[in-house]
Parts: structure tokens; C-alpha cells; sequence
């Protein structure tokens, strides 16, 4: 079953969450770390895909232009 966006980054800030606790162990540590790196790096590959495809209405004078959004 794949995960959504939310169901990933809500698994991404739990690991976060263990990952802050002092009493675990370095082994669960970095088994942790590489689930979140993981995670991370699909969460960004999906904002870049969405960013690419997402667009927005700009007025100019009377009429709306469809235009990529770019950000600023």
C-alpha cells in the first residue's frame, strides 16, 4: 500500500519525535534516521512534482493569464 503525502509526513515527524528521546539506543537511532531520510527525500520529490504542475491566475488589465507557478 502506498502512502499519502500526509501519511508520510506524519510518519516523518513521529521518527522525529523518537528520534529526541536521550534513552534511545544508538542502533534504533540510526535505523530511524535512514526511515526519516528516506521519507524526507520522497516528500521532497513529491512538493516538486506538485510544484511543478501547479499553476495560478494572474490579472492583467482586463483579462486572466494562466501562468506556471514560479516562486519569488
Amino acid at each position: 500500500m502506498k502512502l499519502t503525502f500526509e501519511k508520510k509526513l506524519d510518519k516523518l515527524e513521529e521518527i522525529i519525535s523518537k528520534l529526541e528521546d536521550p534513552s534511545l539506543e544508538l542502533e534504533q537511532s540510526a535505523k530511524l534516521f535512514e526511515e526519516g531520510l528516506t521519507l524526507s527525500k520522497e516528500l521532497s520529490a513529491q512538493l516538486g512534482e506538485v510544484k511543478n504542475k501547479v499553476e495560478i491566475l494572474k490579472k492583467q488589465g482586463a483579462e486572466l493569464k494562466l501562468e506556471s507557478f514560479e516562486e519569488e
